[in-house]
């Protein structure tokens, strides 16, 4: 198997790293087109959607990963990962592009500002008591039929998923790669990239 790919612009990617590290998956950063052609999978990390955006023009990579998830690339977005995956964003600075490809509408900041991250144990999918962390995080506004639902929270007065699998994508809202358990990533690696 080609490595996994860690997305290099910003944000999480050392975490990322360890915790492929951990489960015994080759992954190493990548941050050019010619990097991108000998990945098995990637992640969009968390970090600044708006930053991320930005960046992925600077470098020519937002039409050639537009490309490789058409050809079934399979990707995992982590928080501002999950907004560079979504075919919508709600919030976003005037201009704000995504990657798109999987079949949401996202919320940016959903869950407030800085101050009010939080963590809750979640299940997500088969996974019991996953340690989710919010950091800033989206939550997610609408999805379409393909999209399958893992996990959703209450607020509001309603529930909003924050992590959703659509064939070989997957995102969170919450950032798994900042705790020490694994069980995502290897859920990731097995059920999507293995599928």
């Amino acid at each position: 198997m080609l490595p996994i790919g860690v997305l290099n612009l910003q944000g999480d990617v050392a975490e990322h790293l360890n915790i492929f590290k951990q489960i015994g998956v080759p992954a190493l950063p990548v941050k050019r087109t010619n990097e991108i052609a000998g990945i098995s999978a990637l992640i969009l990390p968390g970090g600044e959607s708006t930053t991320l955006w930005k960046l992925l023009r600077i470098f020519n990579l937002m039409d050639p990963l537009r490309e490789r998830i058409k050809e079934g690339l399979p990707v995992y977005g982590t928080c501002a990962g999950m907004i560079l995956l979504a075919n919508h964003v709600l919030d976003g600075i005037d201009g704000q592009e995504s990657i798109g490809g999987l079949g949401i509408t996202v919320r940016r900041n959903a869950f407030g500002r800085q101050v009010d991250s939080f963590e809750m144990d979640l299940k997500v999918g088969s996974i019991e008591r996953f340690p989710a962390v919010f950091i800033r995080a989206p939550w997610i506004e609408n999805v379409e039929s393909t999209v399958e639902v893992l996990a959703s929270v209450w607020r509001e007065e309603r529930e909003y998923p924050v992590a959703v699998k659509q064939g070989k994508l997957l995102a969170t809202s919450f950032h798994p790669e900042v705790t020490a358990d694994a069980r995502i990533h290897q859920y990731f690696v097995e059920a999507v990239v293995g599928a």
